[in-house]
């Protein structure tokens, strides 16, 4: 059983990753139950309605855990499906898995500036109660072995690349080069970086969010596509000269890998994510810099088939074999 309060209809990585991994486990014939806040009422998260949290879900969550009765439990969120999961599991004395998905500390300050210390401090809490915390990345990894956190388990992330591909490219018919940004588009993204570097050419964002409004009447000459999905966004990314990376708190980022898949380099920061996915490439296929613009015009100089050669070593099957892997029985006599 995967209990997450991130899920369908939201658009995100976190939904990306678990959708995804399902389909895989499903593939592999494993039964998955997954409960999201589409089971329970709901309420726009505050400063981000497009996030939907379950309300009081505490009692029916039992009920739904306790009738499929899994062999496994793994919480996706620290969110309230999260929170009641591990509540339920400690009080009955279940093993579970847990994942660092997000940068919740960071995603808070952005918004509220409440230091992010005490968060960490609670998300410690959180996963300390697991019997492992899945998380994406090896620099990742260290941050968090810094910060406290044990029994930490790598986890890495695929791309489908059947969907992801060099062509068809967009023809944007815009001044070249074209330098692209993927994804929500919020203040923890950071995307005011990349839209505020004096770069040649034209800039795009493709994504929707809360802060799309403001960033459209703030940058007139960007283009703003709102969200795109499957071949279109595909031929997005392969329509890009490079793709833009601007985020200073994701944990891994699945549009990097979405990007080199269509043969398009990556310019970012010298940050958890993209020094992680751009590492060990046999070729050019980016580059990182704390000067971000000078990563986006070196990105430039990049072997776009390199590109597509580096994200082929990431598989959705491999990812999905890995986490069952990682996964504990609920009750010492369960079957492993």
């Amino acid at each position: 059983m995967i209990v997450t309060d991130a899920w369908t209809p939201q658009v995100n990585g976190v939904v990306r990753t678990m959708t995804t991994v399902v389909a895989e486990l499903r593939a592999m014939r494993h039964v998955v139950e997954v409960v999201g806040p589409d089971r329970f009422r709901t309420f726009p998260c505050p400063t981000y309605p497009d996030i939907a949290l379950s309300l009081l879900p505490r009692r029916r969550l039992i009920r739904i855990i306790e009738e499929f009765s899994p062999d496994a439990l793994h919480i996706v969120t620290e969110g309230p499906l999260g929170l009641a999961a591990r509540s339920w599991a400690r009080r009955r004395g279940f093993a579970f898995t847990t994942a660092f998905h997000t940068r919740f500390a960071e995603y808070v300050h952005a918004r509220t500036r409440i230091p992010v210390a005490p968060i960490y401090a609670w998300m410690r809490r959180f996963h300390g109660a697991g019997s492992g915390t899945m998380v994406a990345t090896a620099s990742l990894r260290d941050e968090l072995v810094r910060r406290g956190f044990r029994n930490i388990r790598p986890w890495t992330r695929g791309v489908d690349l059947s969907l992801f591909k060099p062509e068809p490219r967009e023809d944007w018919d815009l001044p070249r080069p074209v330098f692209l940004y993927v994804g929500r588009v919020a203040v923890e993204k950071n995307i005011t970086a990349f839209l505020d570097l004096d770069l040649p050419g034209s800039k795009v964002v493709v994504g929707g969010g809360p802060q799309l409004a403001s960033l459209q009447r703030d940058y007139p000459k960007v283009l703003f596509t709102g969200p795109r999905y499957g071949e279109a966004l595909a031929c997005a990314y392969a329509g890009a000269d490079a793709f833009v990376f601007p985020s200073l708190t994701d944990t891994f980022g699945l549009v990097l890998l979405e990007s080199l898949a269509c043969g398009t380099p990556v310019a970012a920061y010298p940050v958890t994510g993209p020094k992680d996915v751009l590492a060990d490439a046999a070729g050019k296929v980016g580059a990182v810099n704390a000067d971000l613009r000078l990563a986006a015009l070196e990105a430039l100089q990049a072997d776009r088939a390199a590109c597509r050669a580096h994200a082929e070593r990431f598989s959705w099957r491999a990812c999905a074999e890995i986490f069952l892997s990682h996964l504990v029985p609920m009750r010492a006599d369960a079957p492993r």
